[in-house]
């Protein structure tokens, strides 16, 4: 059943995300050749700088569909075995029995049992689900840190393993890739960020997506609001900040334009090969950063919708920033959301984050965007 797109109710769909507590929303839904645009609330708050649909956007783990894309082009080109242990392209970074054990693949769609790097590097942070022993001072601490993606790593491989190679349910692990951004540098001679400009965005035609250069946002863009679990109140403005703790697994910056214009290229082959395109599709349980267990293939995963078949795209959040990219697995429904406030949620007495109308609102947009 094909739904058209409800340009009123979208219109109030977004609305209703701002008013529920989000500073800034903005987003683009695509019905063939339909195109809705819209935003609603401010990309400053103390300013009250409207936010547009147009703005550059920090996109976070979105990012990983960039990678793994361009990990699967040099896999149809011979340079990488999807199903080659990781050790024998990168010995130093992961020795020994494990990096035997690890393949290529494992790392794409988190079931190396690599343990997450993040409470490493930001050592007054916890993972779910200790979140009420947080204290967030780290955000400021490292706002201008210039981490080593290498040390990053070594603290990821030589933590406490989360679990045996290839088992399952995987556990999602910015570790991986971390393994795959270095991996790219090994085959090509390029860095990761290099590479994956000139042949996926670049390839994709997009205008305004990129690697940051420094810890500022170029081009029109909103402020971004972290609020920690309700510990930073009110939300502070981390949108200057030096994402090379991240890198090639969350730190590119997009429109949502440019975000469905890069799903419908990759699921039209046009990206990488449909062959490719059926591997990416491939699922296995994975657990979350938030402790839910979900599908996930190599960089894309599914969200099934009421009678309408299954999208296929990715989530990611950033210090303040939040975004959403989802297609349809015809091509022909496409929906990609931003959001400049994050981790609205307050925890209850054992650490669990609590419903908030956000979550109520947000998901009522997307409903709306993707089902009609």
């Amino acid at each position: 059943m094909r739904n058209p797109l409800d340009l009123a109710a979208l219109d109030v769909a977004v609305e209703n995300v701002h008013r529920a507590g989000i500073p800034g929303v903005f987003a683009e839904v695509r019905d063939g050749d339909q195109v809705w645009r819209g935003a609603a609330g401010v990309a400053d708050v103390a300013t009250g700088r409207p936010v547009t649909a147009d703005m550059r956007h920090r996109v976070g783990s979105i990012t990983k569909t960039f990678t793994a894309a361009a990990v699967l082009q040099q896999v149809e080109a011979g340079q990488i075995g999807l199903d080659t242990p990781i050790g024998r392209y990168l010995p130093k970074l992961v020795p020994g029995e494990r990096g035997d054990a690890i393949t290529v693949r494992m790392l794409i769609n988190h079931t190396s049992g690599l343990a997450e790097y993040f409470p490493y590097a930001y050592p007054s942070f916890k993972a779910f689900p200790v979140l009420a022993d947080t204290r967030p001072q780290s955000l400021d601490d490292h706002r201008f840190t210039r981490f080593d993606p290498a040390e990053l790593i070594r603290m990821g491989v030589t933590a406490p393993a989360v679990g045996a190679p290839g088992g399952t349910p995987g556990v999602y692990s910015n570790t991986n890739y971390l393994l795959l951004g270095r991996l790219l540098e090994q085959v090509t001679g390029a860095t990761a960020e290099q590479y994956i400009t000139r042949n996926v965005i670049e390839r994709a035609g997009l205008r305004d997506t990129g690697f940051p250069a420094g810890p500022n946002v170029d081009g029109p863009h909103s402020r971004l609001y972290e609020a920690w679990f309700g510990m930073i109140d009110p939300p502070r403005d981390y949108s200057v900040y030096d994402m090379s703790w991240v890198g090639p697994t969350a730190s590119l910056i997009s429109t949502v334009t440019d975000l469905n214009r890069f799903y419908g290229m990759l699921l039209a082959g046009e990206i990488v090969s449909p062959s490719s395109l059926a591997q990416m599709q491939r699922t296995v349980p994975v657990v979350s950063q938030e402790g839910k267990t979900g599908d996930y293939g190599l960089g894309l995963y599914p969200m099934e919708g009421p009678g309408q078949g299954t999208f296929w795209g990715h989530g990611g959040t950033v210090w303040g920033g939040g975004a959403l990219a989802m297609i349809r697995a015809d091509g022909k429904r496409q929906m990609a959301v931003a959001v400049n406030l994050q981790r609205w949620n307050r925890l209850d007495s054992a650490g669990k984050p609590q419903p908030h109308p956000i979550d109520h609102a947000l998901a009522t947009l997307y409903r709306v965007a993707m089902y009609g």
